[in-house]
This record gives C-alpha cells, structure tokens and sequence, in this order.
C-alpha cells in the first residue's frame, strides 16, 4: 500500500469510528428516552450514507452493502415519520441497529488489523430488509385502506406517459430486477433530485405512501416530468450517480404519443390540472430551500474549526518542543556568560527569562494538543451497561460525572480496557441479582454505577462506583487463606491490604464461570495495564454498601515534574507525584530486620531502606546516614526509603525513552523509565519508583 492509500485508510477509519461512536450515544441515548427523536432519525440516516460512500469510495463492498440497506430502512422511516412505527417495531429497531454497529464495528476492526472482512452478509441484510418490509407493510396497508387508494388505480398501466399537459418533457426509468420496495426505491431517487432543488413531478404521485405501486414499477418503470430541458438535464446528470436503475430514457410528449394527444385534451379539464396541483407545492417546497442551502456551501469553511491530525506528528511537535526547552537551558547556563559585562550579562539575562516564558508556553500549547476528554472512554460504557442490563436481566442506571476531563491521548487509549472491566465487574459481581435483594436490603431497587474523573495539577482521578453488595474483607482473606497467597498472619492484614488481594493473579470471588467475568477475575491484569502508565488502583468497600474502584493516572507521560538527585557523580529524576517526604536521619533511628536489612519508622509504619549507591553499583564519597538525605517515596501500594546523596532542586523535564540498543538489558525491570537531557546537557535517569521497588526488594 502506498503512503497516499495509507493516509486515505487511516482518514477512513478515523472518521468511520467517530461516526460510529456518534451512532453509539445515539442509541443508547434514544433506548433510554424509549424512542427515537426525528433528528436522530436524520443523523442515523446521514451517518450510514456517509459510511456507505467511503466504504464504496475504499472497495470494502460488503460494508457499503450492509450500510446502503440500513440507509434505505432510515430513508423510508424519515419520510414516513418516526411515529409510524409502534412500540414493538421500534424496539425490534433498537435491537437491529445495535446489532448493525456491532458488526460495522467487527468489520472496521479487521480493516485496521489487516484480516479479511466477512463477504456474505446475505443474512444479515436480509434481516434489514425483512424489518423495512414489515413497517412498510404496514404503512401500505394503512394507505390502501385511506381517500389515497383509488389514486393509484388513476395512474395509466401502460407504457403510455403520465396525463400531464404542462410537462416538456419526461423522464422514464426502470430499475433493477428484484430490487424489493421498488416504490421506495424510486421515491429515494425522486428525492435525491429534489434535493438538488430541481422543479419536478414524478409518477406514481402516491409511490411512497402506496406499496401497492411497487408492482407498476416492476412492469411500467416511473416517471419525472419537468417544465424545461435544462431541468431534465441537471436531473440526468444526478442519476448517474444513484444506485439501482437498470436504464432511462428523456422522452418528449410528442415523441411516444402524438395520435393520443386529442383523447389527452379532452381529459385535460379533469386530470390535467390534479397532477401538477398536488406535486407542484411538493416540488416547490423542496426547491425553495435550494438557495439557503448554497448560501450554505459558501460559508461552509468558517465553521470547519476541527481537524484530525496524526498522533505521530503531535509526537515529533512534542520532541521538538522538548529540544527547544533544553536547547534553552544550555543556553541560560553557559559559564561563558560569566564573563560579560555586567549590563550585558543583566539583559541578556532578561532576554533569556522573556525566552523562558515563550517556551514554556509553547510547551503548554504543544501538551494541550494531545490532550482529549475522557468522555470517549465514558460514553462507550453506556453501551456495556445496556447489553449486561439486558442479559443479567438487572435494572440499573449509569451515572457519569466529568466526562469533559481531558488526558492525554496515548493514556486515554491505554485505560479503556481497565476501566471496561471494572464496570463488567461491578454489572455482573457488584449490583445485586435481584430487585427484590435490593429492596430487602432498604435500598432503591434500581442500582447505580457511577463513572467520575476529575484531576489534580498533576494526575487524573478515575473513580468506578457501585452501591451494590460490597466486599468481605474476611472472605477475602478466607478466599487468599485457602488458594496459598498470604504472606503474612491474617490478623497482620489491614482492612486495605485485605480489600487489594483480589489484586492477585488467580484471585477470584465467582463461584461459576459466567459470560462476563467476576469481580477478581483479570484484576491483576487491571492493575498492571494502570502500572504501566504510572498510576495505581486503589480500592473501598464497605460490605452491604457498595465498592469503589479509584483509578490515579498521570495526565501525561511526556513531561513530568522530578526531583533531581544526586548519588556520586550520577543524577537521577525522581517523579514528585512518587515523593511523600525527604528527611536527615540519624543512624540511632535506624533499624534492622531479621535478615539484616535497613529500615526506619515513618508515621508508625517501618519501611526498608534502598541505598541507590549500593543497588546501581556507583561510587560515592556520602556513606552514613547523617551525611545523605532519606526520601520516602511511594508507588501503587509499595512504600519505601531511598537514600541519596543529595537534593538538587525541583524541575519539569522531558521523558525521552531510552535508546533502543539498550532494549536487550531491560533496564525498565530495574528502576529506570526513561531518561532526560538537563540544561547543562547531563543526562539525568528517571526512575521508576515502582519496579525499583521490585527489582530491590521483592526479587532479592
């Protein structure tokens, strides 16, 4: 694929899954309110017709296909009207059109995985199809049995033209064979053209109330007439563009009738007029709207204030930017400036913080643009909280809070999943089977799953809340007694610690497998995927009340505020969000285990101390205790002591990811992140607090 495909495939699919998410909040938006609203109806029609002309536009025919019928159910539902349909009609509509974004969204995800798309869709169209037939059936059969029956009778059977005497000239078309709704498919056409702001009228004049003409169709074809040539040529030239016509032809009254022009005349005082009467104010209707519309077009462009951009180039923007704020650094600390004369040095000084401002504004805006709300993440839960509603058979209403908090765009994508599983662990383990338990128990009998984010100057918070069951500490550590994975006596285990053993590997509190997974089921993996990104799970319950899942998540990996330290003639970056404290101690306060490990007491806890010297292997002239600094630092639920040789002050540095000839010794499994560039051009090791801790402590 070449790199112009490629930018057209990704541009595709960008726009195919925001059309799709807009799809999904509509639906469960519209589920919720028990009916769909005539906007939405035009909005669900526009979408699929814009996915079926990029998915014909890219040859993924099968997708065009599915989304050309689904147009034609909306198609025929905006004409007729929303409220046609019944309740049951519209429920099995609901279920239908879930079940097409399901498999739009199937199909799309093999696209971007590069797997073949599944070819035959007969079943499933023909399931639409089935739908639109029954509602259009229904409405045929109300339209029958109406004043507008006879008129299809008053329509000529031959292959005559339409009794119209104010027509130039006509156009007669047939469609395909066996296309099915021919009166409807002929409307759709009649409308495109119509849209054009093109004065017509078209016969059958009842061919979208009248199911009944579907067989004229069949065997006469249908008819535009129009007053000019000139309209008759702009409507050939959009045919060319409509599916489903098998062949027209632009006739002239004279032409296929003249011996029949005196039997006409003498209809003329009856029928003549009725037909331009009744399709001339339709007509008219949908021309006048024509020249707002190309007012429209014009001023098109100002509105357009959103454009996609590819995550790689806001990438490159960003190492730039990071290049400019050391390259600054380095140039504010150059010891050559030194030597300049004291009004030189003060106002090249004074340029310099002027520069300092302006990148860090730069550096602002260059972060802001990777920053996205969160309500994507969010919005996609309705969808899970609907489908396990109906298939737990429990009644419960999702409630979101601060869904416009904005994150960074690599991280927003890495806690979808976490945040998917917790809310399929609080449906399905949470919120009580029953609403009968629930009242029982004094509570509402709809139960509650509350989704919230805010944020901190440095991190978002995430929050899942359920106000069901709760946790057992002591099951929990019952559960943990009897699969072997204490470590310590359980009357040791605070009611924190007992709470994070469904944390563990192969901890669950499901006693049957079900179709979604139970609360513990995939925990570990919810903890590690959170991990990776720097944040940590949190977890509080309180039996018969309910559980709440906290999610703490850095607001971006790109730049982050560190401490730096140093240990010899090395300097470490430290996070700030890690830091609790930093102290001097004494060695009197200094402890030891029965193996002989350091340790000192922080607010009654005893923590182990790490000696980065002694961990990294480096040389260093600062020893004792009393010499160093000891700062308590804490990841995830590890707390520990690192002891260094000195603090260097606070600053905002630029992760950059170590060199890729470095990969084979898995730093990352040893304490080391990333690194970043100082402004005196030393390169300083960013350490994570976490996997230090592991590598130290756990693995020794």
């Amino acid at each position: 694929m070449d790199n112009g495909m490629e930018s057209m495939l990704d541009t595709y699919l960008y726009e195919t899954n925001s059309l799709l998410d807009r799809l999904d909040e509509m639906l469960v938006a519209d589920e919720k309110a028990g009916d769909f609203s005539s906007d939405d109806v035009n909005e669900i029609f526009r979408i699929m017709h814009t996915i079926k002309g990029s998915s014909a536009m890219m040859e993924f025919g099968a997708l065009a296909t599915v989304t050309h019928h689904i147009e034609d159910l909306f198609f025929y539902i905006r004409d007729t009207g929303i409220d046609s349909l019944n309740q049951e009609h519209k429920k099995e509509l609901f279920n239908l059109m879930f079940r097409s974004e399901d498999y739009l969204r199937g199909e799309i995800s093999k696209i971007e995985n590069g797997e073949p798309l599944i070819e035959n869709i007969d079943d499933f169209a023909n399931d639409i199809n089935i739908f639109l037939k029954k509602i259009s059936g229904d409405s045929g059969q109300d339209s029958a049995a109406g004043e507008e029956a006879p008129a299809a009778d008053s329509v000529s059977r031959d292959v005559s033209l339409p009794d119209d005497p104010g027509a130039e000239c006509f156009l007669h078309m047939f469609l395909d064979n066996g296309v099915g709704m021919e009166n409807l498919r002929a409307y759709m056409v009649a409308n495109a053209v119509r849209e054009c702001g093109i004065d017509f009228r078209y016969y059958p004049q009842d061919m979208e109330s009248n199911s009944a003409t579907s067989q004229e169709i069949i065997e006469n074809g249908f008819f535009f007439a129009f007053d000019s040539q000139d309209a008759a040529s702009q409507a050939v030239d959009i045919l060319k563009s409509q599916n489903h016509i098998s062949s027209y032809e632009l006739v002239t009254p004279e032409v296929p009738e003249p011996p029949k022009e005196a039997p006409a005349s003498a209809s003329a005082p009856a029928a003549g007029p009725a037909a331009p009467v009744s399709q001339a104010p339709a007509a008219g209707q949908n021309a006048a709207p024509a020249k707002p519309a190309a007012q429209a077009k014009t001023s098109a462009p100002v509105k357009q204030s959103l454009i996609s951009v590819n995550l790689s180039k806001l990438d490159a923007l960003m190492a730039i930017v990071g290049e400019i704020v050391i390259t600054e650094s380095m140039v504010t600390a150059s010891p050559e400036l030194q030597l300049l004369p004291r009004d030189s040095y003060d106002n090249f000084m004074k340029s310099g913080r002027q520069l300092r401002k302006l990148t860090d504004d730069l550096q602002d805006i260059a972060m802001s643009l990777r920053m996205v709300p969160i309500s994507g993440v969010f919005q996609k839960m309705n969808r899970i909280v609907r489908d396990m509603k109906q298939s737990l058979n429990k009644d419960v209403r999702l409630t979101i809070i601060g869904e416009d908090t904005e994150v960074d765009k690599n991280i927003v994508d890495s806690i979808q999943d976490p945040i998917m599983h917790l809310v399929r662990n609080s449906m399905d383990h949470g919120i009580e089977e029953t609403a009968q338990e629930r009242i029982d128990a004094g509570k509402d009998p709809q139960g509650e799953l509350i989704l919230s984010a805010s944020h901190t100057s440095s991190e978002v918070i995430i929050s899942i809340s359920d106000d069901g069951y709760g946790m057992d500490p002591d099951k929990l550590l019952a559960k943990a007694r009897e699969k072997g994975l204490l470590v310590k006596p359980e009357s040791e285990y605070t009611q924190k610690e007992a709470l994070s053993l469904i944390m563990l590997p192969g901890f669950s509190t499901n006693q049957a497998v079900t179709e979604y997974s139970g609360r513990g089921v995939g925990m570990d993996v919810v903890k590690r995927n959170v991990e990776s990104i720097g944040g940590m799970v949190s977890i509080n319950s309180e039996l018969g009340v309910g559980t709440t899942m906290t999610l703490k998540i850095p607001l971006t990996l790109a730049i982050v505020d560190g401490m730096k330290v140093t240990v010899g003639s090395s300097i470490f970056t430290i996070p700030i969000a890690n830091i609790r404290q930093s102290f001097k101690v004494t060695p009197e306060q200094i402890i030891r285990d029965e193996n002989g490990n350091e340790m000192m007491e922080c607010l009654d806890n005893f923590y182990p101390i790490i000696r980065l010297h002694e961990f990294y292997h480096l040389d260093t002239e600062v020893l004792s205790m009393e010499e160093g600094i000891v700062m308590w630092v804490e990841a995830s639920d590890r707390s520990y002591c690192l002891f260094v040789d000195d603090l260097i002050g606070e600053q905002q540095v630029v992760v950059k990811p170590l060199p890729v000839f470095l990969n084979p010794f898995n730093l990352k499994n040893y304490g080391i992140s990333g690194c970043t560039i100082l402004g005196d051009g030393n390169i300083s090791i960013i350490l994570d607090v976490l996997s230090l801790h592991t590598a130290a402590i756990e693995n020794v």
